[in-house]
Order: C-alpha cells, then structure tokens, then sequence
C-alpha cells in the first residue's frame, strides 16, 4: 500500500517532533503493566476503553493474575467481574482467557516477539500488536494510530486517510522508524492536553506558527 499525497515531508515532519519532543521529554505508554504479556492484555482491554479506566481494572486482575498460566485458568464469571467496568466486557474476558491459554499452548507462557504470532491471538489487532511490539520490545513494527494520532495527523496534514491502517502506512512514510513507537505517545500527550478534540487550544499551542490547522474550526 503506497502513502496518500499530502504536503507533508519527511523534513517539514522532523520539526514537529522536534518541538513535540522538547515539550513532552516524558511522554510514553499510558497503560500500567510489569511484563510484555501484562502489556498485552491491557492493550486488549484498552479497546473503546480509557487508560485511566484500564488501569484501575489491571490494578485488580494483575494482583490476581500476574502471568499468562494464572489467567489461563481463571473462570470465566470471575474475569468479567473484575472488567466488568470496560466496555465490551464479557467479550473480551473470553478473548483474555483466551489469549492466555494459546500463550501457554503455543509460546511456554511468553509473548512473542512477531507480528504475524501476534495477531493470530484473540483479540489481537495489527494495532494492539504494534503497541506491544513497540513498548515491550522495542520493535518498531508500525506506528499506532488511536483516536488521538488519527485527528492531529489529519490536523497537521500528515495524512489525509480515515482508516487507521492507511495512516499508519501514511506516517511510515514521513516519520523516521527511530521515532515510530515514541510518536504516538508524543501526539496522544499532546492531544490530551492541547489539540483536543472539540476545543483545541490553538492561541496556546507551541505548534500555531507551523500547523494548518487542517479540519480545524474552534480556536480558544
């Protein structure tokens, strides 16, 4: 798949994460978790789900299930008790469940290192797999694109592109590989606090003098 044509370049790119990463010197992965696989289930978990909310849950099911063959054996009711509070909770406890037992099966226990292992696991996505790939083990495989990443890429006019895997394939483009995992954690800093969705604070905004502003229609 070939990138989209935007006016964005690989050097017109550097500048904005030069500035993002001299404001955000300490953006990374939101999610709590102490191993690969712990990653890898609060990624699942995190799907139509906040950080903050997935942290509360993993605080609870991590203390009660701290590795792959404790999950593997965990029944189902008790699973969805303790997620109950994420979104399409009961599916996915079966996919953690899940997940877990192949983990067992097929790995002794351990999160593979591999795209293609990775997203044959239940309720592994390219997405979630990018996410673990990139933050356990430092593989930039692609660059993750949330809710977040998609609406300042569109904004800064680095893509054009709705669906998350042709922006991805977008900013592969113009972001160097070194920075494909620190990215996303550098745009989802900034939009959590600045270029948010319905009110951007564009008057404050270190990026005003360089961003198009593309889709923009609220300044405050």
């Amino acid at each position: 798949m070939k990138p989209s044509v935007t006016s964005a370049t690989p050097t017109k790119t550097a500048e904005y994460i030069s500035r993002l990463k001299k404001e955000y010197p300490d953006a990374h992965c939101e999610l709590n978790y102490g191993s690969p696989f712990q990653l890898l289930i609060a990624t699942i978990l995190s799907a139509q789900c906040t950080d903050i909310r997935v942290n509360k849950v993993t605080d609870v099911l991590f203390l009660k299930y701290p590795e792959a063959q404790d999950l593997a054996s965990a029944q189902l009711t008790e699973v969805e008790q303790i997620i109950k509070s994420t979104n399409f909770y009961r599916n996915k406890a079966k996919n953690i469940i899940e997940c877990s037992r192949l983990l067992i099966e097929q790995y002794q226990g351990k999160v593979p290192p591999d795209m293609d292992k990775l997203i044959e696991l239940p309720g592994v996505g390219r997405k979630t797999a990018n996410v673990v790939l990139g933050n356990a083990f430092n593989i930039p495989a692609g660059v993750v694109v949330d809710t977040h990443v998609r609406r300042l890429s569109q904004r800064l006019g680095w893509t054009k592109k709705i669906e998350p895997e042709k922006i991805d394939i977008d900013l592969q483009g113009i972001v160097p590989k070194e920075d494909w995992v620190l990215v996303p954690h550098l745009l989802i800093f900034h939009g959590r606090r600045i270029c948010k969705a319905r009110t951007p604070a564009c008057n404050s905004c270190f990026l005003f003098d360089i961003c198009p502003r593309k889709k923009v229609s609220v300044h405050s």
